[in-house]
């Protein structure tokens, strides 16, 4: 992770925001949902792990500014195979992030997928052995 080349996206970004749209950087963590204190930290590159991918989607899409550009100030370069391979896996978490975020969805739904998601976020991925079975796999095959 860049966090220099990511801390200066940023500046551009909430330069830009300040000037072309007269917003101070409390309301730009509004607009954003991104909060000041995060968006300081972004600033002054004190990133001690990855930033949330969806607070960086949110701060992209409230300022119309393509999320690759964040990832590629981040270090993360696509490939256009792994572009492919994801893009309809991602277009799915844009529309789940979009829901919980939609104030016209109501809770009891939004609790419902995030209690889905960290259901999914335990399963085993498919084809994947599950707990300690890919030693007993790998020596199988051996």
């Amino acid at each position: 992770m860049d966090q220099v080349a990511f801390g200066r996206f940023v500046r551009r970004a909430i330069d830009e925001a300040k000037n072309r749209r007269g917003w101070t950087v409390t309301r730009l963590a509004t607009e954003t949902g991104v909060g000041r204190s995060t968006l300081f930290r972004w600033l002054a590159g004190d990133n001690q792990q990855f930033p949330e991918l969806a607070s960086v989607r949110a701060f992209c899409a409230a300022l119309d500014i393509p999320v690759g550009a964040a990832f590629a100030a981040l270090g993360i370069r696509a490939t256009p195979a792994v572009d492919e391979t994801h893009a309809a896996a991602l277009a799915d978490m844009d529309r789940i992030l979009h829901r919980l975020t939609d104030p016209a969805v109501n809770e009891a739904e939004k609790v419902l997928i995030r209690d889905m998601l960290r259901y999914l976020a335990r399963s085993p991925a498919r084809n994947q052995p599950a707990n300690g079975d890919a030693a007993a796999g790998a020596n199988a095959v051996a």
